[in-house]
């Protein structure tokens, strides 16, 4: 038992610290989102990202206490990412969404209401923005058209904004 006293210790602690970098962690995405106006349902998807990943940074932390060898998480994190590439071979872009959604949660670029132009060579779109959503973004063109955008295309078209007051 007495061998095992650090790694006790400092699970402990870990387990300490898990709920406090979490509630801190929600404080701030949920005090930047009122700060910048940015509607409930996106921080709390926004925060849901976050904590999962918080929660995978507590795993890794505790393997490392108890000892896991670098080889054994290795193994297991290649075992991990070989599972996702093959189910997100055909969606690969589902990641590239999700970081583009919490990317512009806090750049906050425009917002729900906001009249865009979205210039594309092939079919410009002049829309209202209608939500925010974790992989893509409704806007409503003139013609009361609904369009669904992958979030990724926000940072990759150049668009302009007309903010409505």
């Amino acid at each position: 038992m007495k061998q095992y006293l650090p790694q006790i210790i400092a699970t402990v602690v870990v387990f300490i610290l898990i709920p406090i970098s979490r509630s801190v962690a929600s404080k701030v995405i949920m005090k930047s989102g009122l700060m910048l106006q940015i509607a409930e349902a996106r921080r709390l998807r926004v925060k849901q990202v976050v904590l999962i990943l918080l929660n995978i940074t507590f795993i890794f932390i505790l393997a490392i206490i108890w000892g896991v060898k670098r080889e054994n998480i290795l193994i297991g994190l290649s075992s991990v990412f070989a599972v996702i590439g093959v189910a997100f071979f055909a969606q690969w872009s589902l990641l590239s969404n999700i970081t583009a959604g919490v990317i512009m949660f806090f750049s906050t670029p425009f917002r729900v209401g906001d009249k865009i132009h979205i210039y594309d060579k092939d079919i410009p779109i002049y829309a209202v923005i209608e939500s925010i959503q974790t992989f893509y973004t409704h806007i409503r063109t003139e013609e009361g058209e609904l369009i669904l955008i992958p979030n990724n295309l926000f940072l990759q078209k150049v668009v302009s904004v007309k903010k409505v007051e």
